[in-house]
């Protein structure tokens, strides 16, 4: 039976993957996130699962490697330059068509940069980070109870299309406490079984070779065409919402806690008279392209204006899906700052300000 309890970001999302089935768990310290391993280390024995703290972060993501490769639901945590070392294991785990889940709770940089949120690893998730054309599908979570809820599903999606799923939070959401609905234990034993699993069931002929490494030309190519198909079906899973857009002037953009913030500024502008409205990208990989260009084709539709924790990573994706019909404009706090809700509203009127006196 569902559970109404208060709780972590960080832990509710580690306990959301046990009760969707994650029974293998990699990983090694690094704040904002360590609540996760430090959870996953406590409760995966009680329900029969593996917990190891690997000696760095390229172990960790390579005995996710095998670990998928075996057939296990398999789970990997850090944030930011943790996940740029995994990066070259990430590509080996698309390149070889394995599915498993990957929260990265951002926090800022470049390099070793702070431990406050940011939202500065959006090229890394959605370009992909690692070397090679590969994809993943990127979530980027705006509460913990949304967070909970694709954290539970990400490990069947994950074996539908056999591709990396990655979480997209930020330090705040690892570290805020909301109440949230904490879904049901699933039965492990109803998890259809991997027949390409290197399960050791197998021997000689019948024996199942995992593998990344195409030597002919003409077979990788082939395997990248394939991964392209699967990539195409991925857009089948595009998630974003809208909160009063449809008669919105000027629309905001942000994912995760920044549309959160943004959401409350659209509060503030409409009671001062301007009509605003939000788009929310909750799917950052398949980005939710056509809503903006269903949006961006209206007559009242004047701006859209991109908020993000980072220097301006996400606009580009809103420009390119705009394609030039309407002005973008972009605003971004770095460090760990996060603007308020009046900061952004301010910002938009600023905006609003200068082009209608231009």
């Amino acid at each position: 039976m569902s559970e109404r309890v208060l709780m972590k970001g960080n832990e509710a999302v580690a306990e959301a993957a046990v009760r969707g089935g994650c029974r293998y768990f990699f990983g090694y310290p690094i704040t904002p996130q360590n609540e996760i391993p430090e959870y996953m280390s406590k409760r995966l024995p009680e329900v029969g699962g593996a917990f190891i703290q690997a000696e760095s972060e390229v172990s960790a993501i390579n005995m996710v490697y095998g670990a998928a490769g075996a057939g296990g639901r398999t789970m990997t945590s850090s944030s930011s330059p943790g996940i740029s070392l995994k990066q070259e294991g990430i590509s080996y785990i698309a390149g070889a068509e394995l599915p498993c889940v990957i929260v990265n709770m951002v926090r800022s940089g470049p390099g070793l940069g702070g431990i406050l949120p940011s939202q500065g690893d959006y090229f890394q998730a959605v370009k992909g980070g690692g070397h090679g054309d590969y994809r993943m599908l990127v979530y980027g979570p705006g509460s913990i109870q949304e967070a909970v809820d694709i954290v539970y599903k990400a490990f069947e999606k994950a074996e539908k299309y056999r591709i990396p799923v990655m979480i997209l939070g930020d330090g705040v959401l690892g570290q805020m406490m909301e109440p949230v609905t904490l879904p049901d234990m699933i039965d492990v034993n109803s998890i259809p079984k991997k027949e390409w699993a290197t399960d050791g069931t197998r021997s000689g002929k019948d024996r199942r070779i995992i593998n990344s490494l195409y030597i002919e030309a003409d077979v990788l190519e082939g395997m990248n065409n394939k991964f392209k198909t699967v990539y195409e079906k991925l857009k089948e899973e595009t998630a974003c919402e809208t909160y009063k857009a449809e008669d919105a002037e000027v629309l905001l953009t942000a994912f995760g806690i920044t549309a959160r913030i943004a959401k409350s500024a659209v509060e503030i502008l409409r009671e001062k008279g301007v009509k605003a409205g939000l788009i929310r990208p909750i799917t950052l990989y398949p980005f939710p392209s056509d809503v903006y260009k269903t949006y961006a084709a209206k007559s009242g539709v004047g701006r859209f204006i991109a908020f993000e924790l980072n220097m301006g990573q996400m606009v580009e994706d809103v420009r390119l899906a705009v394609n030039g019909v309407k002005p973008v404009d972009f605003y971004g706090r770095t460090g760990g700052n996060i603007m308020s809700p009046e900061e952004t509203a301010n910002e938009v009127l600023r905006i609003l300000g200068e082009n209608k006196q231009a």
